[in-house]
């Protein structure tokens, strides 16, 4: 069956988040005077990544709710107890450096531009409405998509099939319709595949050593990739991209 809508994720697949977080919080660690307790600027930032990757599976397990996943980030980064307010700020802060460093990845508007007029695109991301409504306003995408579903909204998360039919839904089309766009290839590809939808996982640093079985996602390096492999419908059977 034909694909007829383009469902993505932002965050490191439309959205270089991790460019922006990485000179966003060194930029934010020396300005707070941060950096005398750890080795160099790189060990700084990952333990901020780690951080960020603990508090976020707590959220994506629903142990906690968006706002409150902010606040212990910057609690147990900066090991120290802190009230909500103290941690508003110092992540505010922290946010100011990381939305200047802002930008699509440069493959991003042409592929937009290239599936306009055949096909019809949303978003699916894990998290908020508040964040990534903003983000794709300012980035100048936010009208490419028919709507924006985020998992603080939606009650569930990916890999959990029921957010990739909730965008189904959405959009009033059955699963083998939609295709999904994401960067992970268990949260993304691998959830995606396993509700129905065509998953493709967008491996921009080309970790070839992940085996793609033929029924999960189709792996591409580039999204100058993605129109030839949904006019082609490659889910059933067909070799991944990289062979």
């Amino acid at each position: 069956m034909d694909i007829r809508a383009v469902v993505w994720d932002v965050d490191d697949t439309l959205f270089d988040y991790t460019t922006a977080d990485r000179e966003g919080m060194r930029a934010h660690l020396v300005a707070e005077g941060l950096l005398a307790g750890y080795g160099s600027v790189e060990e700084a930032l990952e333990r901020w990544r780690e951080v960020t990757r603990e508090q976020w599976a707590r959220f994506a397990a629903r142990e906690v709710d968006f706002e409150t996943q902010r606040r212990d980030r910057t609690r147990v980064f900066l090991r120290r107890e802190m009230t909500d307010t103290e941690a508003d700020d110092w992540f505010l802060r922290y946010v100011t450096y990381y939305e200047s460093a802002w930008s699509l990845f440069p493959d991003v508007l042409p592929v937009l531009d290239a599936l306009a007029a055949s096909h019809r695109h949303a978003v699916l991301s894990n998290s908020s409405l508040h964040v990534q409504d903003r983000k794709l306003r300012v980035l100048g995408v936010h009208d490419r998509f028919e709507t924006i579903l985020c998992a603080a909204e939606l009650g569930v998360s990916k890999p959990e099939a029921g957010a990739f039919l909730a965008a189904c839904d959405a959009l009033a089309l059955p699963p083998d319709q939609v295709a999904y766009v994401g960067d992970h290839p268990e949260i993304d590809g691998r959830g995606a595949a396993d509700a129905g939808l065509l998953s493709v996982w967008i491996d921009r640093g080309g970790d070839h050593a992940t085996v793609v079985p033929p029924e999960g996602p189709r792996r591409i390096a580039s999204l100058d990739e993605l129109p030839a492999l949904l006019a082609a419908d490659t889910r059933f059977g067909a070799p991944s991209t990289f062979g």
